[in-house]
Parts: C-alpha cells; structure tokens; sequence
C-alpha cells in the first residue's frame, strides 16, 4: 500500500489549506494510507550541527522516512514560504529525509496568491532530493467559505483532483523514472576540458595540417 504524507503549510487549524488536505485523508481511494501531518506550530527551531535531536524533530523525520511520497498545500506569506514550513522543510533537508521521493503541491488559491511560494517549495523540494512530479501538482481555487463547520470542504472539484493527485503519485512509485541520455555538459565534467587554441599567425615555411 502507498503510504502519502500531506503537509499544510499554515499553522492555523481551520485554514483553507490545511481544510483541504483533512479533505484529502477522507476522500483518498482505499489502497492509499494517507496521513496529515499537524506538528508543524510545536516543531523545534532548525539549527544546523545541532547534536541533540528535539522530540518533535525525530517525529516529523520518522513520519516523513516512512512516507512513499509528500503532497504539500502552503499559503504565501510576504513574497515566500511560511518561516515554519521553510522550517520544517530545513530539518527534513538536513536529515535527506525525501531523496528519491516523489513530491506534490495543491494549491487553493488563484495563480497571484501563491506563485511565489510554490516556485521556492519547489527549490527547496529540489535540495532535499525530492521528486516534484508536475503532472500531480493541481490548482484549484477555493474561497474560505468552502471549509464547511465541520473542517472538511465538500466541493466536488477538490475530491476529484485530491484522487487524481493521489493515484498520480502511486502511479509514479510503481513505475522507474526513465533514464536521461547524458549530456553534453555531463560528458565534460568527465573528462578533462581541452582549452582551445588561437589560430597562430600564418608563418612561409611552417607546414599546417
């Protein structure tokens, strides 16, 4: 069974964001265990080098090495990332806690709101080794009259693209990521780069090949 870690980005509770991947763990089809991680308010500050690791890191660091794959939902907050997601994010960096995982965002909000922020979750996304499979990343724009009294959002949009985005993800675990030809550039990091030579003057009784 595929094993989905959702990670919201907003660290208030009845958030547009974090209504939406509460959604995602009711509607998720049956061969997918889906689970919403909420630590991100009492995670510990990263600090690189640190030796000891804080309770709520080893948490958040086992649930992510657990996962097969991490579908993200972030606000933006002044041209960025959240610092507490940006947080989050350092830790599992530091800890290579997503190389080789495949990794998603839903977004809830039009393209002005968050474009920024999804840009740097995908840099970011890219340091931690992380896979960001663009064919799984979903845009669809809610209002916060959406989330209903009891947390969850009933628009039918949602549903449909929270299991689209869901099976996408399976979908990529079960099958290998094509391998890329080489490329130039590749090649000549191999092997020793040859300086090209200016074309010397043209001298009577020199011969040239």
């Amino acid at each position: 069974m595929t094993r989905i870690l959702l990670i919201s980005g907003d660290t208030r509770d009845g958030s547009l964001h974090t209504a939406a991947l509460r959604t995602a763990v009711r509607s998720a089809p049956a061969d997918i265990a889906v689970t919403r991680y909420d630590g991100l308010r009492d995670l510990a500050a990263y600090v690189p080098g640190e030796a000891a690791m804080p309770a709520t890191v080893a948490l958040l660091r086992h649930r992510a090495g657990a996962a097969d794959a991490v579908l993200v939902s972030t606000p933006e907050y002044a041209g960025s990332l959240p610092g507490s997601l940006k947080n989050l994010l350092d830790w599992l960096v530091d800890g290579d806690d997503l190389r080789g995982k495949p990794a998603a965002w839903l977004s809830v909000t039009p393209p002005a709101e968050d474009q920024a922020a999804l840009a740097t979750l995908e840099t970011v996304l890219g340091h931690a080794g992380a896979r960001v499979l663009k064919s799984a990343c979903i845009r669809i724009p809610l209002t916060p009259h959406a989330v209903g009294e009891d947390g969850f959002i009933a628009d039918p949009r949602l549903h449909t693209a929270l299991q689209d985005m869901l099976r996408a993800l399976a979908r990529s675990l079960a099958t290998p990521e094509p391998r890329q030809p080489p490329s130039w550039q590749v090649h000549s990091s191999l092997y020793p780069v040859v300086p090209r030579r200016e074309p010397s003057a043209f001298r009577p009784g020199r011969l040239y090949s």
